[in-house]
């Protein structure tokens, strides 16, 4: 059967599904909800039930064509796009049968998607890429997953012959900005396990990510009248800048580490005479080490304020999300019948980890085991965006074979 994944990427690229960090609603632009009112009109030419709620999530099910009980598997993507880069009027060009050469993006000849910067796509050669004009981004992340999805749906209700269970199917708002499972009603998703399709290069499989803390520390300095502040003034944003001039400069930060280290990252100060505030990230692996992490930054504060005997602090600890390897290590098919997927369509396997977080985390910690599965995102949150229709194409692949697999069980 044809594929449709492209067809369907090329149109939901253009539809502008911003998120805003700074929004209190949800979803926080009214304009993800353009891309659901799609997907469901979608959705039901397929013959598929939908249904959405005030916060534009998508909730579908896909019933079962076998006669025995089976586990139900969900997959999920999420509508919304990055704010770090323009998301208005994208257009997409398909670059068909790529051999090689730097891609010029038409809009602004400067942005030039190169090999040398981009390595993957020396293993392209022959597929169809595509990427937006020089302006935007194009939008892979997540639309790729959706495409995906939506195509996995079509070729499941239009061949009778693919044998599954029930699948349900799950789009959320707000991904970006740390909010997409913020309103989520997991009776109406009523799945045992699923993935999340919100991954990068051909094969790739995270079954781990980051545990997280947000941390904030307040300093309550002491104020004075400058000219005659001797003795008196205790400037909190000297005391900041002090505490943020004694973090780790070799190591635990995000600019000197990779693979499986963690990092404590100063994202935010405002400050003034009397009061200033330092927000940080805790990121690691092993959720045990942020409070390590956390313990080194609140030894520092107290250490910086023997020299300041008239100020005080508050320190604030606030969960973020977990480790969905502390979940998925309890359900172990959900990791094998990826992989084995990946085996049976011909996809080679790359187990890896995520140093950030995904819906699929925070889904794993509410009682939904949910890895996270290539979508063919490439360069994401920036102008140089791209993607391969050809590794689109693979991972529908990969989601009608892991439906076939939890059928045989």
């Amino acid at each position: 059967m044809k594929y449709t994944v492209k067809d369907r990427f090329l149109k939901y690229v253009k539809i502008d599904t911003t998120a805003d960090p700074y929004s209190n609603t949800s979803p926080s632009t009214e304009k993800q909800k353009d891309l659901t009112k799609v997907l469901m009109e979608e959705l039901a030419e397929m013959g598929i039930k939908s249904e959405t709620n005030s916060s534009g999530y998508v909730y579908a099910r896909i019933p079962g064509n076998v006669n025995h009980d089976t586990k139900t598997v969900f997959f999920c993507s999420h509508i919304d796009t990055a704010y770090d880069c323009s998301g208005t009027d994208v257009k997409p060009i398909v670059h068909k049968n790529y051999q090689g050469q730097d891609i010029v993006l038409p809009d602004d000849t400067t942005q030039v998607i190169t090999p040398d910067k981009y390595p993957a796509l020396n293993g392209k050669t022959g597929h169809d890429i595509i990427t937006a004009s020089g302006l935007t981004l194009l939008g892979s992340d997540d639309k790729s997953g959706l495409a995906i999805i939506m195509d996995a749906a079509f070729q499941l209700v239009n061949n009778p012959n693919l044998k599954h269970g029930d699948i349900a199917i799950f789009f959320t708002p707000d991904e970006e900005i740390g909010r997409g499972t913020a309103n989520v009603d997991l009776n109406k998703i009523n799945a045992d396990f699923g993935y999340t399709l919100d991954g990068g290069e051909r094969g790739h499989f995270e079954a781990e990510n980051f545990s997280a803390d947000a941390l904030k520390v307040t300093i309550q300095g002491v104020s004075a009248h400058p000219g005659y502040a001797k003795g008196k003034m205790e400037n909190a944003i000297k005391i900041a800048a002090a505490i943020i001039d004694r973090l780790p400069k070799s190591n635990l930060s995000p600019e000197t580490t990779n693979g499986m280290e963690g990092f404590v990252h100063p994202n935010r100060v405002e400050s003034a005479l009397e009061e200033a505030t330092i927000d940080f990230i805790i990121r690691d692996f092993k959720t045990e080490n942020l409070t390590k992490h956390e313990e080194m930054v609140e030894s520092i504060v107290k250490s910086v304020l023997t020299d300041y005997p008239g100020s005080t602090y508050t320190f604030e600890v606030r969960n973020q999300y977990r480790n969905m390897r502390d979940v998925l290590d309890k359900h172990p098919y959900v990791e094998q019948y990826a992989l084995s997927a990946m085996d049976r369509v011909g996809v080679e396997k790359h187990p890896g980890s995520i140093r950030g977080g995904t819906d699929g985390a925070m889904l794993s910690h509410m009682g939904l085991p949910c890895p996270n599965l290539f979508a063919a995102e490439q360069a994401i949150h920036s102008k140089h965006e791209w993607t391969s229709v050809q590794d689109m194409q693979a991972a529908v692949d990969t989601v009608v074979e892991i439906c076939k697999i939890t059928a045989e069980q």
